[in-house]
Protein backbone atom coordinates (compact mmCIF):
# COMPACT_ATOMS: atom_id res chain seq x y z
CA UNK A 1 0.00 0.00 0.00
CA UNK A 2 2.96 2.08 0.75
CA UNK A 3 4.19 1.80 -2.64
CA UNK A 4 1.00 2.42 -4.08
CA UNK A 5 0.37 5.86 -1.96
CA UNK A 6 3.59 7.15 -3.35
CA UNK A 7 3.23 6.29 -7.07
CA UNK A 8 -0.37 7.76 -6.34
CA UNK A 9 1.40 11.15 -6.12
CA UNK A 10 3.93 10.57 -8.92
CA UNK A 11 0.82 9.86 -11.50
CA UNK A 12 -1.33 12.77 -10.23
CA UNK A 13 1.77 14.63 -10.73
CA UNK A 14 2.57 13.82 -14.10
CA UNK A 15 -1.16 13.62 -15.59
CA UNK A 16 -1.16 17.15 -14.14
CA UNK A 17 1.72 17.68 -16.26
CA UNK A 18 0.26 16.32 -19.65
CA UNK A 19 -3.05 17.36 -19.47
CA UNK A 20 -4.18 20.52 -20.29
CA UNK A 21 -4.54 23.85 -17.99
CA UNK A 22 -8.71 23.92 -18.52
CA UNK A 23 -9.24 20.59 -16.97
CA UNK A 24 -5.98 20.06 -14.41
CA UNK A 25 -5.50 23.79 -12.63
CA UNK A 26 -6.89 22.67 -9.48
CA UNK A 27 -4.98 18.97 -9.20
CA UNK A 28 -1.95 20.80 -10.43
CA UNK A 29 -2.21 23.62 -7.32
CA UNK A 30 -2.82 20.58 -4.95
CA UNK A 31 -0.08 18.71 -5.59
CA UNK A 32 1.59 21.73 -5.79
CA UNK A 33 0.86 22.92 -2.44
CA UNK A 34 0.99 19.50 -0.67
CA UNK A 35 -2.21 19.51 0.44
CA UNK A 36 -5.56 20.05 -0.16
CA UNK A 37 -6.85 23.01 1.40
CA UNK A 38 -10.37 22.28 2.77
CA UNK A 39 -13.45 24.26 3.87
CA UNK A 40 -15.14 23.52 6.68
CA UNK A 41 -17.86 24.57 9.51
CA UNK A 42 -16.27 26.89 12.60
CA UNK A 43 -17.43 23.87 14.56
CA UNK A 44 -20.01 21.66 14.42
CA UNK A 45 -19.28 18.14 16.79
CA UNK A 46 -20.11 15.05 14.61
CA UNK A 47 -19.67 17.02 11.21
CA UNK A 48 -16.13 18.90 11.10
CA UNK A 49 -15.37 20.26 14.69
CA UNK A 50 -11.31 20.99 16.60
CA UNK A 51 -10.55 20.01 19.38
CA UNK A 52 -9.51 21.24 22.58
CA UNK A 53 -5.49 19.61 20.76
CA UNK A 54 -6.39 21.01 17.49
CA UNK A 55 -7.04 17.71 15.83
CA UNK A 56 -10.55 18.26 13.46
CA UNK A 57 -13.05 15.67 13.01
CA UNK A 58 -16.22 15.08 12.15
CA UNK A 59 -17.81 12.86 8.58
CA UNK A 60 -16.94 16.37 6.33
CA UNK A 61 -13.41 16.37 7.91
CA UNK A 62 -13.18 12.59 6.92
CA UNK A 63 -14.16 13.23 3.43
CA UNK A 64 -11.84 15.76 3.12
CA UNK A 65 -9.00 13.19 4.30
CA UNK A 66 -10.26 10.81 1.66
CA UNK A 67 -9.89 13.09 -1.05
CA UNK A 68 -5.95 13.56 0.43
CA UNK A 69 -5.77 9.83 0.06
CA UNK A 70 -6.73 9.42 -3.36
CA UNK A 71 -4.60 12.05 -4.31
CA UNK A 72 -1.45 11.71 -2.34
CA UNK A 73 -1.65 8.24 -1.01
CA UNK A 74 -1.89 10.30 2.81
CA UNK A 75 -4.67 11.40 4.12
CA UNK A 76 -3.16 13.33 6.23
CA UNK A 77 -1.71 15.67 3.47
CA UNK A 78 -5.09 17.90 4.28
CA UNK A 79 -5.51 21.42 5.58
CA UNK A 80 -8.83 22.67 7.38
CA UNK A 81 -9.90 26.52 7.39
CA UNK A 82 -13.17 27.33 9.29
CA UNK A 83 -15.61 29.34 7.26
CA UNK A 84 -19.15 31.02 8.17
CA UNK A 85 -21.67 30.08 6.11
CA UNK A 86 -21.76 33.83 4.68
CA UNK A 87 -18.26 33.58 3.84
CA UNK A 88 -18.20 29.74 2.98
CA UNK A 89 -18.99 29.88 -1.16
CA UNK A 90 -16.60 32.95 -1.45
CA UNK A 91 -14.07 31.15 -0.21
CA UNK A 92 -13.88 28.16 -2.40
CA UNK A 93 -15.03 30.67 -5.80
CA UNK A 94 -11.72 32.69 -4.98
CA UNK A 95 -9.22 29.89 -4.83
CA UNK A 96 -8.85 29.95 -0.49
CA UNK A 97 -10.06 26.65 -0.36
CA UNK A 98 -10.16 23.54 -2.95
CA UNK A 99 -12.98 21.89 -1.47
CA UNK A 100 -16.00 22.57 0.34
CA UNK A 101 -16.76 20.24 2.97
CA UNK A 102 -19.10 22.21 5.21
CA UNK A 103 -22.61 20.55 5.99
CA UNK A 104 -24.19 22.59 2.52
CA UNK A 105 -27.25 21.97 1.45
CA UNK A 106 -27.34 21.83 -2.49
CA UNK A 107 -30.16 23.72 -4.02
CA UNK A 108 -30.45 24.72 -7.41
CA UNK A 109 -29.60 28.52 -7.00
CA UNK A 110 -25.83 27.18 -6.00
CA UNK A 111 -25.70 24.48 -8.47
CA UNK A 112 -26.47 26.72 -10.99
CA UNK A 113 -25.81 30.45 -10.78
CA UNK A 114 -22.93 30.43 -7.82
CA UNK A 115 -19.91 28.84 -10.23
CA UNK A 116 -20.30 25.75 -8.35
CA UNK A 117 -20.37 22.22 -8.30
CA UNK A 118 -21.88 19.37 -5.95
CA UNK A 119 -20.11 16.22 -5.89
CA UNK A 120 -22.79 14.39 -4.17
CA UNK A 121 -24.49 13.75 -1.05
CA UNK A 122 -23.13 12.30 2.10
CA UNK A 123 -25.55 13.33 4.65
CA UNK A 124 -29.14 13.77 3.79
CA UNK A 125 -30.97 16.07 6.03
CA UNK A 126 -33.82 18.92 7.29
CA UNK A 127 -34.90 21.72 8.96
CA UNK A 128 -36.16 21.48 11.94
CA UNK A 129 -36.57 23.33 15.27
CA UNK A 130 -35.59 22.98 18.75
CA UNK A 131 -37.23 24.61 21.81
CA UNK A 132 -36.87 25.47 26.08
CA UNK A 133 -38.98 22.83 27.63
CA UNK A 134 -40.00 25.62 29.67
CA UNK A 135 -41.68 27.08 26.59
CA UNK A 136 -44.44 24.21 26.71
CA UNK A 137 -44.52 23.67 22.82
CA UNK A 138 -44.87 20.21 21.83
CA UNK A 139 -45.57 21.29 17.48
CA UNK A 140 -43.97 23.94 15.04
CA UNK A 141 -47.70 25.06 14.52
CA UNK A 142 -47.89 26.59 17.85
CA UNK A 143 -45.47 29.07 17.87
CA UNK A 144 -47.36 31.90 16.30
CA UNK A 145 -45.20 35.26 17.57
CA UNK A 146 -42.33 33.03 18.24
CA UNK A 147 -38.59 35.01 17.90
CA UNK A 148 -36.36 32.24 15.94
CA UNK A 149 -32.57 32.44 16.11
CA UNK A 150 -30.47 31.00 13.01
CA UNK A 151 -27.70 31.54 10.94
CA UNK A 152 -27.16 33.97 7.99
CA UNK A 153 -25.54 33.22 5.25
CA UNK A 154 -28.21 30.02 4.55
CA UNK A 155 -31.49 28.02 3.46
CA UNK A 156 -32.93 28.15 7.32
CA UNK A 157 -33.96 31.21 6.53
CA UNK A 158 -36.20 30.56 3.85
CA UNK A 159 -37.40 27.50 5.04
CA UNK A 160 -38.60 29.07 8.33
CA UNK A 161 -40.08 32.22 6.42
CA UNK A 162 -41.72 29.52 4.21
CA UNK A 163 -43.19 27.84 7.06
CA UNK A 164 -44.26 30.03 8.96
CA UNK A 165 -45.99 32.03 5.86
CA UNK A 166 -47.72 28.41 4.68
CA UNK A 167 -49.29 28.27 8.07
CA UNK A 168 -50.20 31.63 8.22
CA UNK A 169 -48.21 32.71 11.59
CA UNK A 170 -45.83 35.43 12.55
CA UNK A 171 -42.17 35.24 13.86
CA UNK A 172 -39.00 37.51 14.32
CA UNK A 173 -35.63 35.96 13.04
CA UNK A 174 -32.74 36.95 15.02
CA UNK A 175 -29.76 36.18 12.72
CA UNK A 176 -26.07 36.13 13.26
CA UNK A 177 -23.00 35.24 11.13
CA UNK A 178 -21.16 32.44 13.35
CA UNK A 179 -22.88 29.10 14.37
CA UNK A 180 -21.93 29.85 18.12
CA UNK A 181 -23.44 33.21 18.41
CA UNK A 182 -26.62 31.50 17.42
CA UNK A 183 -26.49 28.72 20.07
CA UNK A 184 -25.19 31.33 22.73
CA UNK A 185 -28.56 33.64 22.27
CA UNK A 186 -30.85 31.16 21.90
CA UNK A 187 -29.30 29.49 25.67
CA UNK A 188 -29.10 32.59 26.99
CA UNK A 189 -33.19 33.59 26.32
CA UNK A 190 -32.93 35.87 23.41
CA UNK A 191 -34.93 33.49 21.25
CA UNK A 192 -37.60 31.09 21.49
CA UNK A 193 -36.40 28.61 19.08
CA UNK A 194 -33.22 27.54 17.18
CA UNK A 195 -33.73 26.49 13.74
CA UNK A 196 -31.09 24.39 11.30
CA UNK A 197 -30.84 21.39 10.11
CA UNK A 198 -31.77 18.25 12.98
CA UNK A 199 -28.01 16.98 12.33
CA UNK A 200 -27.06 20.35 13.14
CA UNK A 201 -29.55 21.04 16.09
CA UNK A 202 -28.41 17.73 17.75
CA UNK A 203 -24.52 18.56 17.43
CA UNK A 204 -25.62 22.41 18.90
CA UNK A 205 -27.88 21.18 21.32
CA UNK A 206 -24.63 19.78 22.76
CA UNK A 207 -23.18 22.91 23.85
CA UNK A 208 -25.85 24.12 25.77
CA UNK A 209 -25.64 24.59 29.67
CA UNK A 210 -28.46 21.99 30.13
CA UNK A 211 -29.16 20.22 27.20
CA UNK A 212 -31.70 17.91 28.63
CA UNK A 213 -33.46 21.25 29.57
CA UNK A 214 -34.54 21.30 25.54
CA UNK A 215 -36.56 19.17 23.10
CA UNK A 216 -36.17 18.96 19.27
CA UNK A 217 -39.71 19.27 17.50
CA UNK A 218 -41.01 16.46 15.16
CA UNK A 219 -41.49 18.52 12.08
CA UNK A 220 -38.77 18.22 9.39
CA UNK A 221 -39.91 21.19 7.04
CA UNK A 222 -37.59 21.23 4.04
CA UNK A 223 -35.08 18.87 2.52
CA UNK A 224 -31.24 19.39 2.91
CA UNK A 225 -29.12 17.05 0.89
CA UNK A 226 -25.25 17.91 2.24
CA UNK A 227 -22.70 17.44 0.41
CA UNK A 228 -18.96 18.84 -0.79
CA UNK A 229 -18.83 21.13 -3.52
CA UNK A 230 -16.04 22.82 -6.14
CA UNK A 231 -15.93 25.37 -8.82
CA UNK A 232 -17.39 24.66 -12.00
CA UNK A 233 -14.89 24.37 -14.78
CA UNK A 234 -12.62 21.69 -13.88
CA UNK A 235 -13.58 18.55 -14.51
CA UNK A 236 -10.73 16.55 -13.29
CA UNK A 237 -11.23 18.17 -9.82
CA UNK A 238 -14.80 17.39 -9.89
CA UNK A 239 -14.33 14.07 -10.99
CA UNK A 240 -11.50 13.17 -7.86
CA UNK A 241 -13.94 14.53 -5.37
CA UNK A 242 -17.08 12.95 -6.27
CA UNK A 243 -15.25 9.76 -7.07
CA UNK A 244 -13.76 9.85 -3.75
CA UNK A 245 -17.70 9.68 -2.02
CA UNK A 246 -18.55 6.97 -4.85
CA UNK A 247 -15.80 4.77 -3.48
CA UNK A 248 -16.70 5.11 -0.32
CA UNK A 249 -20.26 4.42 -0.30
CA UNK A 250 -19.60 1.57 -2.78
CA UNK A 251 -16.89 0.11 -0.42
CA UNK A 252 -19.29 -0.02 2.14
CA UNK A 253 -22.08 -1.90 -0.21
CA UNK A 254 -19.50 -4.47 -0.97
CA UNK A 255 -18.42 -5.40 2.41
CA UNK A 256 -14.33 -3.52 2.42
CA UNK A 257 -14.02 -1.96 5.72
CA UNK A 258 -10.19 -0.43 6.98
CA UNK A 259 -10.02 -3.38 8.49
CA UNK A 260 -10.26 -6.17 5.43
CA UNK A 261 -9.08 -4.38 2.69
CA UNK A 262 -5.84 -5.72 2.41
CA UNK A 263 -7.03 -9.16 2.44
CA UNK A 264 -9.33 -7.88 -0.40
CA UNK A 265 -6.69 -6.79 -2.45
CA UNK A 266 -6.92 -10.51 -2.91
CA UNK A 267 -10.46 -10.83 -3.96
CA UNK A 268 -11.87 -12.54 -7.17
CA UNK A 269 -14.72 -10.60 -7.39
CA UNK A 270 -14.92 -8.26 -10.60
CA UNK A 271 -16.49 -5.40 -8.68
CA UNK A 272 -13.85 -5.52 -5.48
CA UNK A 273 -10.71 -5.45 -8.23
CA UNK A 274 -11.76 -2.77 -9.71
CA UNK A 275 -12.90 -1.11 -6.75
CA UNK A 276 -9.78 -1.70 -5.15
CA UNK A 277 -7.18 -1.35 -8.40
CA UNK A 278 -6.26 -4.50 -9.03
CA UNK A 279 -7.91 -4.40 -12.78
CA UNK A 280 -8.53 -1.77 -14.57
CA UNK A 281 -7.19 1.93 -14.71
CA UNK A 282 -10.09 3.74 -13.48
CA UNK A 283 -7.74 5.87 -11.53
CA UNK A 284 -5.47 6.53 -13.83
CA UNK A 285 -8.36 7.87 -15.90
CA UNK A 286 -8.93 11.08 -13.26
CA UNK A 287 -5.41 11.79 -12.61
CA UNK A 288 -4.51 9.37 -9.33
CA UNK A 289 -3.09 6.02 -8.74
CA UNK A 290 -5.36 2.84 -9.56
CA UNK A 291 -5.09 2.14 -5.98
CA UNK A 292 -6.61 5.47 -4.96
CA UNK A 293 -9.89 4.32 -3.23
CA UNK A 294 -7.90 1.51 -1.38
CA UNK A 295 -5.87 4.14 0.08
CA UNK A 296 -9.11 6.03 0.91
CA UNK A 297 -10.93 2.71 2.67
CA UNK A 298 -7.34 1.67 4.50
CA UNK A 299 -6.62 5.22 5.75
CA UNK A 300 -10.25 6.73 6.54
CA UNK A 301 -12.83 3.87 5.83
CA UNK A 302 -15.61 3.54 4.12
CA UNK A 303 -18.81 5.57 4.35
CA UNK A 304 -20.20 3.32 7.05
CA UNK A 305 -17.35 3.41 8.81
CA UNK A 306 -17.37 7.22 9.31
CA UNK A 307 -20.73 7.44 10.14
CA UNK A 308 -20.63 5.48 12.88
CA UNK A 309 -17.20 6.94 13.87
CA UNK A 310 -18.72 10.83 13.79
CA UNK A 311 -22.36 10.97 13.96
CA UNK A 312 -23.76 7.36 14.37
CA UNK A 313 -25.78 5.98 17.22
CA UNK A 314 -22.80 5.43 19.65
CA UNK A 315 -21.97 8.74 19.25
CA UNK A 316 -22.89 11.54 21.45
CA UNK A 317 -25.42 12.87 18.64
CA UNK A 318 -26.96 9.27 18.14
CA UNK A 319 -28.16 9.51 15.00
CA UNK A 320 -29.14 5.83 14.17
CA UNK A 321 -28.99 5.09 10.45
CA UNK A 322 -31.07 1.90 10.61
CA UNK A 323 -34.45 2.85 9.35
CA UNK A 324 -32.79 6.64 7.81
CA UNK A 325 -32.50 7.87 4.50
CA UNK A 326 -28.72 7.97 5.15
CA UNK A 327 -28.63 3.88 5.03
CA UNK A 328 -27.45 2.29 2.02
CA UNK A 329 -29.93 1.82 -1.01
CA UNK A 330 -29.92 -2.07 -0.09
CA UNK A 331 -31.39 -1.16 3.63
CA UNK A 332 -33.99 1.02 2.55
CA UNK A 333 -32.13 4.34 2.48
CA UNK A 334 -30.80 6.43 -0.31
CA UNK A 335 -27.15 5.86 0.07
CA UNK A 336 -26.64 5.08 -3.49
CA UNK A 337 -23.80 5.46 -5.84
CA UNK A 338 -22.51 4.60 -9.38
CA UNK A 339 -20.42 1.70 -10.25
CA UNK A 340 -17.20 1.66 -10.94
CA UNK A 341 -16.71 0.19 -14.39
Amino acid sequence: MKLRSAMGALTALGLVMTASAATADTLADVVGNGSVQCGVSQGLPGFSNKDDAGNWTGIDVDFCRGVAAAVFGDAQAVKFTPLSAKERFTALSSGEVDILSRNTTWTMTRDTQLGLNFAGVNYYDGQGMMVPNSLGVTAATELDGASICTNTGTTTELNITDFFRSNNMSFELVAFEKADEVVAAYDSGRCDVYTTDKSGIAAQRLKLADPDAHTILPETISKEPLGPVVRQGDDQWFNIVRWTLNCMINAEEMGVTSNNVSNMLNSDNPGIKRLLGTEGTFGENIGVSNGWCANIIEQVGNYGETYEANVGANTPLKLARDGSVNALWTQGGLMYAPPIR
